[in-house]
């Protein structure tokens, strides 16, 4: 059920402390922390602790959190000290997303091309 924890989400786990992360911000509903495979210098990853599939699925259910989400992906730009970053939502396997439960990527640090292909 949607914002039911999930037994098989890895990032439900991480939530519930099963599983460690590096984390850099939480607040009541989102956690960020750094990705474990990061493709830039600054790669947070921002999720709210609701379960949700993905951005899509999220915003249609809970656009407070949806917004808490993005809220959260400029506190951790502005902690990270970036003046240009780039906030990405996979969704579906198509675009490369591997874990379903909604996840904002937070990437700076260096110079990001255009298409990011």
């Amino acid at each position: 059920m949607a914002g039911e924890p999930q037994d098989d989400c890895l990032f439900c786990k991480i939530v519930a402390g099963q599983i460690p992360a590096t984390v850099v911000r939480e607040t009541e509903t989102t956690l960020a922390f750094r990705d474990i495979n990061p493709q830039a210098p600054t790669h947070v990853l921002v999720i709210p602790k609701a379960h949700h599939a993905d951005a899509a699925a999220l915003a249609a259910a809970d656009p407070a959190l949806a917004a808490d989400v993005l809220r959260e992906t400029q506190a951790v730009a502005e902690d990270e000290k970036l003046d240009s970053y780039r906030i990405v939502f996979n969704t579906g396997s198509g675009a490369g997303q591997t874990v379903f439960h909604t996840h904002a990527h937070v990437l700076g640090g260096r110079g990001l091309q255009w298409p990011p292909g």
